[in-house]
């Protein structure tokens, strides 16, 4: 089968490999779609911390974004997964620690994650292996571009979750990319009054194709009173200013990531009385974004610029966007192609 395999920082390229074996537990899935991420991007250029902490190492196959069908089934799997289509989870505990035991894999010190952490193999490739443990079954409402979105979906409603929103309430989110958007698509579903903070004018333009006309820069951002503020950003600055615009007593939701150490100073944590909430994954968020595409409340499809094949997989690592991309911040691969 093909694959893509980054060979070090900067370097990838497509090869040929021995298709993967479903061992005991795990399905084996022709790949439909993968969406390319911030973390993919990360681990193509080096600065992956994982890379440095010894939890992921070259040569790797990215991709954790996925959707697919189930064609072989290892020995334990049940039967009904067989030809059924399926995204999954990313964080693969050891199923044997007290996070395991309490429903918290995704914090699993000794976790895999699917094409990111100790040699996974993700699913730039035509066919992927993975335990049935980790599969969410898709009803055929959600097409392979919305499959291969379920992922990023579950950490945006995660942080959803953790804004705890009652309907009316206002919500700001700061970023405008996939997560940014996801979380605002989300969160309007359930009632919430949404604006958006982005870098500038041009950034914006998509929030307010998707109907958000409280969309804004930091410059015209109004002065309002923000019951809950989400940072879904990956500049270091503003996990500081979620906790400056909130208001007391609110909630600031940090889901994004900076690639420098971003600060915040507790006494204003403390002297606001705000709860502030971390999500690292989507895991726990997984099957309620299912249900939120699968029920039209949410549709994420504007955010995909383009769809590629496997061939063009690297350039985009690269930071190359196709031609004739769309307005969306993600790009998709088709194995297939």
């Amino acid at each position: 089968m093909r694959a893509l395999v980054i060979t070090g920082p900067g370097r990838a390229e497509v090869v040929d490999l021995e298709p993967p074996v479903a061992a005991p537990g795990q399905v084996v899935v022709d790949v439909e779609r993968v969406g390319v991420c911030g973390t993919d991007v990360e681990l193509f250029t080096g600065e992956m911390s994982y890379l440095h902490s010894g939890h992921a190492w070259y040569p790797l196959r990215p991709g954790h974004e996925w959707c697919g069908v189930v064609t072989a089934l290892g020995d334990g799997v049940d039967p009904g997964w067989l030809g059924r289509r399926v995204t999954g989870d990313t964080m693969l505990g050891c199923g044997r620690c007290r996070f395991c035991g309490d429903g918290l894999h995704h914090v699993c010190p000794d976790r895999a994650e699917i094409g990111i952490r100790r040699g996974f193999p993700g699913a730039l490739a035509e066919r992927l292996a993975v335990p049935a443990r980790a599969l969410h079954a898709l009803p055929e409402t959600i097409d392979a571009t919305m499959g291969a979105l379920v992922e990023p979906g579950g950490s945006a409603l995660r942080a959803v979750r953790g804004a705890a929103l009652q309907p009316g309430d206002r919500l700001l989110v700061l970023g405008t990319g996939t997560i940014g958007l996801l979380v605002a698509l989300l969160a309007r579903a359930r009632g919430a009054e949404v604006h958006l903070m982005g870098r500038d004018e041009p950034t914006l333009r998509l929030a307010r194709g998707l109907g958000f006309s409280g969309a804004w820069t930091r410059a015209s951002l109004p002065s309002l009173q923000w019951d809950a503020v989400v940072d879904a950003s990956n500049a270091a600055a503003l996990p500081a200013l979620a906790l400056d615009l909130v208001r007391p007593a609110g909630r600031v939701v940090y889901v994004g990531l900076a690639g420098s150490p971003s600060r915040i100073d507790t006494r204003d944590l403390a002297f606001k009385d705000v709860t502030a909430v971390g999500v690292l994954s989507g895991s726990a968020g997984l099957a309620g974004t299912i249900e939120a595409y699968a029920d039209g409340s949410v549709d994420a499809r504007p955010l995909v610029a383009a769809t590629v094949g496997l061939d063009d997989a690297a350039g985009v690592l690269a930071g190359s966007r196709p031609a004739g991309a769309g307005p969306g911040p993600k790009i998709h691969i088709d194995p297939r192609r």
